[in-house]
């Protein structure tokens, strides 16, 4: 089925791997499956993106190298078959023959000549037959003069290796990112006086195109943008419009069209940043590449999940290897190679637990191809106790909205990304009189040092009780202080960082990565020392300190809200937006009578982790609490008692109420494009088979 050959990786041991080796088909979409924390990311991102990428930056000289992003080397056997350098080159042909095979490089081309003219080379030997120091110069030479070189050399003329010449004059650089969080606390943004916020001269304005200046078409969304272009005859901007164009129609073609040339990048939301990054790789010449997406559904409505789709199937059309780590159905489904990461998460996890078709993994045993074939169900809606009545609220694209929220319930608030979910809710808040929990997906404020122990305030309940059970002071189990280890200074591992190199990262020689001293190591309760209880997982930890209610009770929070698989020592900078949102909503359980406002809880999270989560939302609810959530995921969607579906589409072509009533009512409304996606979901074959058994 496969006739492009695979990527193999053998032996990979990152994080909670388990010694894995799998092999992944080229010019093929293979779709990563699993539960939460099962080791995916381990596998896709710590392993093959981290020596892809390092493997190309070693490409570069060493002067160069200090300037890139430091990637340290995975803990993998090896990675066979990565594409990014012999896909430039074959080595059964000589320069003369036309043995750089990247376009532009053919012979007689200018770049050819770059190589053929140097005297470096003899431009009738085969590649394959050149010495190491040969093929060197040839692929990754920086750029430099030639002391000797031949009278058809240009006199000025740098030579410069294949690699960092495509790299640098084909591939483009990317830019360094800047301090943009600090400066924003610190800022205050208004638009300029003069200019009115258009950044541009008056004189500058004054240039009409159809009676339309350039900030008028800047602030337009990209579909009048388009409109716009089509409407301009002059002959000799046409090979530039229709490059525009081209550009343009794959914004709109993956569903951002609602989006304004003058949109500030830093509004956008992950998944809008995510679909213009795909856009712009489908109008790339670029082949043989690797795609790394991660949960490219985040933040998308079912229907935006189509789009996405088609873009991605035409990234692979092209010729490209698509790795992606993904839970939602939809995207499960297009892949051409599943593998299931698993059985379970953390240490329980790191197994390669299925690989095949999507059609072998619906006919397997596996966690991912059971649920995969569940229909959504519907409750019986519980009544509401109350309501908040929303009258003509007018913000952003929301055009004299009115609509009741019911309270006492679950309601969710649906729509296609950029439909005015957020907003509804914005407006929600300034009706509020009593208080109220906001889970959004907000910085928590996380740093290396920051775990679950410290988030939940019982890192130092667990030091008094090393303390108390060996008679000693609790500063003894502190990595930052008295308990650290003295050649490691509580970091587990050195680091030598030179400029010419990735950083050398090695476990700590006398601590072996546990971060603390000898002495404090010495000290035990109930047979573990504190390293061996910051590695447990909450699942494990929970019955360890199940007789110390300070410690045990949150932990019992974290296993509601699903992130159980977590370590007590895990940093906080490793995990999703999602996961920090549940890691909030743990802090703030046991509460009555509350309202709770969530967005998108479910990222990140397996279908069965979407159960547990569902379970909990059930449980708040019986508990007396009101739960509005901003959801895409249908399966949420189906068991919550109200919906209010807004669109139809995002931006101005939304903000609108299209349904509200009961979720498995939506499904005979044809406005409601969430009603829609929850009935074509349940026709779907698999899904009609097993409703019937």
């Amino acid at each position: 089925m496969f006739d492009h050959g695979f990527i193999e990786v053998h032996d990979a041991n990152q994080n909670n791997l388990q010694h894995v080796n799998v092999k992944i088909p080229k010019d093929a979409i293979s779709v990563f499956v699993g539960r939460s924390g099962s080791g995916k990311s381990s596998l896709v991102f710590d392993t093959i993106a981290a020596e892809s990428r390092r493997e190309l930056n070693e490409t570069f000289p060493s002067f160069t190298q200090q300037y890139l992003p430091k990637y340290g080397q995975p803990d993998v056997g090896q990675i066979d078959h990565l594409p990014d350098v012999k896909k430039l080159i074959d080595p059964n042909k000589s320069l003369n023959q036309g043995a750089i095979t990247f376009v532009s490089f053919g012979p007689d081309t200018w770049r050819w000549k770059r190589y053929a003219y140097s005297g470096l080379f003899d431009n009738d030997k085969r590649l394959g037959d050149y010495t190491k120091q040969e093929m060197d110069t040839l692929l990754y030479a920086p750029q430099q003069t030639l002391d000797h070189a031949p009278t058809k050399w240009p006199k000025t003329a740098l030579y410069e290796g294949v690699v960092p010449r495509i790299r640098r004059s084909i591939i483009g650089k990317k830019e360094a990112e800047h301090h943009k969080t600090a400066l924003a606390e610190i800022v205050t943004r208004m638009p300029c006086p003069t200019c009115h916020g258009t950044r541009l001269r008056p004189e500058v304005l004054t240039c009409l195109i159809n009676q339309t200046n350039i900030a008028q078409v800047l602030q337009m969304d990209l579909v009048k943008v388009r409109h716009f272009l089509n409407g301009i005859q002059e002959p000799l901007v046409q090979d530039v419009i229709r490059e525009l164009l081209r550009k343009i129609d794959s914004l709109i073609d993956i569903g951002l069209g609602y989006l304004s040339l003058d949109r500030p990048t830093e509004t956008l939301s992950g998944g809008e940043t995510q679909r213009i990054k795909i856009a712009k790789f489908l109008t790339s010449a670029l082949v043989d590449m690797v795609y790394i997406l991660d949960e490219p559904s985040v933040g998308l409505h079912p229907h935006d999940i189509e789009l996405i789709k088609r873009a991605i199937l035409r990234l692979k059309e092209k010729g490209n290897t698509i790795l992606i780590v993904e839970h939602n159905p939809a995207l499960i489904a297009i892949g051409d190679n599943i593998v299931e990461v698993g059985p379970g998460a953390g240490t329980t996890g790191g197994h390669i637990t299925f690989t095949g078709t999507y059609q072998a993994l619906l006919d397997s045993d596996t966690l991912t191809g059971k649920l995969l074939k569940q229909p959504l169900t519907f409750r019986q809606p519980r009544p509401a106790t109350s309501t908040i009545s929303l009258q003509h609220i007018h913000r952003h694209n929301l055009k004299d909205v009115s609509v009741a929220v019911p309270l006492g319930i679950e309601t969710v608030i649906s729509g296609v990304a950029g439909s005015g979910k957020s907003t509804l809710v914005y407006a929600l808040r300034d009706q509020l009189t009593a208080p109220y929990i906001d889970l959004a997906q907000a910085d928590i404020g996380a740093n290396i040092r920051s775990t679950p122990a410290t988030y939940l305030s019982i890192l130092d309940p667990i030091r008094k009780v090393f303390a108390d059970a060996n008679h000693v002071a609790s500063s003894w189990f502190s990595y930052n202080g008295r308990g650290a280890c003295p050649h490691c200074k509580g970091k587990g591992v050195t680091i030598t960082n030179m400029a010419f190199m990735d950083p050398v990262v090695q476990t700590c020689e006398q601590c072996h990565g546990r971060r603390y001293n000898d002495q404090a190591l010495s000290y035990t309760y109930h047979d573990k020392n504190i390293s061996d209880v910051l590695r447990m997982p909450i699942t494990k930890a929970q019955n360890f300190f199940a007789d110390v209610p300070a410690i045990a009770a949150p932990l019992r929070n974290m296993a509601r809200v699903g992130l159980d698989y977590l370590t007590l020592g895990q940093p906080l900078t490793t995990l999703s937006g999602g996961e920090k949102q549940r890691l909030k909503l743990a802090v703030e359980l046991n509460r009555t009578g509350t309202l709770y406002l969530l967005d998108e809880p479910t990222a990140g999270l397996h279908l069965q982790d979407v159960k547990k989560l569902i379970q909990l939302f059930d449980e708040l609810v019986a508990d007396g609490n009101s739960l509005i959530i901003v959801e895409h995921n249908l399966e949420v969607i189906s068991q919550a008692d109200w919906l209010i579906d807004m669109g139809p589409d995002a931006g101005i072509y939304g903000g609108q109420v299209r349904y509200t009533g009961t979720p498995e009512n939506s499904m005979t409304v044809k406005q409601s494009r969430t009603g829609q996606a929850m009935k074509q979901y349940n026709q779907a074959p698999e899904r009609q088979q097993n409703n019937r058994h």
